[in-house]
């Protein structure tokens, strides 16, 4: 702290600008992701004194990505720093994706002084007003005074019930000015989240009783398994009563890919057994997950002859897509508690052995004995790379074809493994995400997965990785295109490509003017071996697959389809394998 702090009783007085920062070092924060400018210079200025370590990133999108990632991997809150004006608007793409996809994330912004707002001041954007509909709540401090309470208040809301990010904005001359700083008197005042669940003792019983009829029961596994560290009472539920998992695409890794009772994840993208295997059901148990338009293609023919029992921590997320029979409110892990000493067990294995059979050779995913043709597909580098890493890296990936690929064919068994944009689909989002998962879990291998076409988005991220000497390896699917984009208008648009055929630099050259080494690798032959470079290199390394130009993701359901209208892969298709014995 400054050397010309004062102290009132056993409280010193701080600038507004310190407040800051001694607010977020007490409590917890060690690492932020930023950015600086005119109206938030105050608190950079003051950052010399505290012991938070913050990323200096090249544009605000990428610390709102990062905050994000950091958010994801780590389980706590991720913090992101900018300006006034364009700065904090820059913030709103990440923003947006938090909140689609509930990650806690507080970003504090600059704004001009307390007398000029309203003026249309240098930089001034109300950005309390453009935030409102993509965040949890934000405020606008224009007093010292005020800055702790906020900022502690804005930790807890983002973490609290359904998580999401929370906006801070702090007038300039909030920042310059004094207050007393008292930590303890800025707590907020406690509050449960989860209200209902005193109340909920009927519904209990008529969950336990369904569960307990039930012959042909799924259990929906969401993102609120990860966020809610439900994974041991999920788990108890699917083997005590011998129910089916299926996966969303952010509940990857909530349920370990390996285990005998995960069917794999379902969805347009989805495997088409455990589409089918949805369809068929006659009771749904929706752990943590929303019924989002991706997951149940029409809501008038999604699982038509089951019941739903919806476990949701959001009030808002009940009946709102898919009507439920029985709605348990509250955060999922409390609720299994109390659901699961009503549960004695069941034989499931009649149902089991209905979905193994419908399987049959589309549920090949095993694509290692595959001679090699001289073609490397995406799906190659996807489970090449989850043999070679065991599946045990971090993996980030941006919005797209490779998303999918991902998605089908690296088996994640560990929690908060795959970072992914998943309500709002930002391309763009990896590569500052796998950085921001790289500050959260400094000790494992983390892989960035991007297109390219979302890698050019926030490709000036690369020199924050060299600014911060972090190892990390990136992994472009370069196929020329922007391939989801494409194989929609191969399929829908008569193979009108308008726009989507895509000239990019060579993003090996583009690594080596950052100082990162790197390598292109066009064959199948050749992944191996780059791969173990890359995880080798005492330094981030970037690899360039020049992957398959007009492959397409299978199975996919055309939007506005039901889950049984699904296209599959063609028979004559180079990745299609006999099943073997190994």
């Amino acid at each position: 702290m400054s050397k010309k702090t004062q102290t009132t009783g056993t409280h010193p007085t701080l600038t507004g600008a310190e407040i800051i920062w001694a607010t977020l070092a007490a409590e917890g924060i060690t690492t932020v992701f930023g950015y600086p400018g005119g109206a938030i210079l105050p608190a950079y200025d003051a950052l010399r004194k505290f012991p938070i370590h913050h990323v200096l990133v090249r544009h605000e999108q990428g610390a709102a990505h990062m905050a994000d990632g950091y958010a994801r991997a780590s389980g706590k809150v991720g913090v992101a720093i900018a300006t006034s004006g364009p700065g904090a608007t820059n913030l709103v793409t990440g923003i947006a994706t938090a909140m689609m996809d509930s990650i806690p994330m507080v970003c504090i912004t600059g704004q001009v002084p307390s007398r000029v707002l309203g003026t249309d001041a240098f930089q001034e954007v109300d950005i309390t007003g453009v935030t409102l509909p993509i965040t949890k709540h934000n405020f606008l401090v224009n007093c010292a005074q005020d800055i702790a309470p906020a900022i502690r208040h804005a930790l807890q809301i983002a973490q609290s019930g359904r998580p999401g990010p929370v906006l801070v904005d702090i007038t300039k001359d909030a920042q310059q000015n004094s207050a007393i700083f008292d930590f303890e008197a800025a707590k907020p005042q406690a509050y449960d989240p989860h209200p209902m669940l005193s109340v909920m003792d009927t519904h209990l019983r008529e969950a336990a009783d369904l569960i307990r009829n039930a012959k042909r029961p799924v259990i929906l596994a969401g993102h609120g398994i990860q966020q809610s560290n439900a994974y041991e009472q999920v788990r108890t539920l699917a083997e005590r009563m011998q129910i089916p998992v299926a996966p969303t695409l952010l509940g990857l890794g909530s349920f370990p890919a390996s285990h005998p009772l995960n069917l794999g994840m379902m969805g347009m993208h989805g495997e088409s057994w455990v589409n089918h295997a949805i369809q068929e059901a006659d009771l749904l148990i929706a752990c943590g997950m929303r019924f989002d338009d991706r997951v149940i293609g029409t809501p008038s023919t999604y699982s038509p002859n089951s019941k739903k029992i919806h476990i949701e921590v959001d009030p808002a997320e009940i009946n709102k897509n898919i009507k439920a029979d029985v709605a348990l409110v509250g955060d999922l892990r409390q609720v299994l508690e109390q659901l699961l000493p009503l549960l004695p067990g069941r034989d499931g294995s009649a149902w089991l052995k209905t979905i193994a059979e419908s399987k049959g050779e589309s549920a090949v995913r095993d694509i290692r004995n595959l001679p090699d043709d001289g073609h490397l597909y995406a799906a190659h580098v996807m489970h090449d790379l989850w043999h070679i890493t065991e599946g045990k890296a971090v993996i980030a990936t941006d919005v797209g074809q490779h998303q999918m690929w991902e998605a089908q064919y690296y088996h994640h068994d560990y929690p908060n493994s795959l970072i992914t944009s998943g309500g709002s689909g930002t391309m763009g989002f990896a590569l500052p995400a796998g950085i921001g998962a790289k500050f959260a879990c400094p000790e494992k291998e983390v892989w960035i997965i991007a297109g390219d076409g979302g890698f050019q988005m926030t490709a000036c991220e690369l020199a924050t990785i060299v600014q911060e000497k972090i190892k990390i390896n990136i992994a472009i699917i370069n196929n020329g295109y922007l391939g989801m984009v494409r194989q929609w208008q191969e399929f829908f648009y008569e193979r009108n490509y308008e726009s989507t055929p895509l000239v990019s630099p060579d993003f090996v050259k583009l690594a080596d003017a950052h100082g990162i080494a790197g390598a292109a690798v066009r064959t199948r032959g050749d992944l191996a071996d780059a791969v173990a470079a890359a995880r080798n290199h005492n330094g981030p390394y970037l690899l360039n697959f020049m992957v398959e130009q007009e492959d397409s993701v299978y199975p996919m359901i055309p939007a506005g389809k039901a889950l049984h209208e699904m296209i599959r892969r063609p028979n004559n298709n180079p990745l299609v394998e006999k099943p073997t014995d190994e």
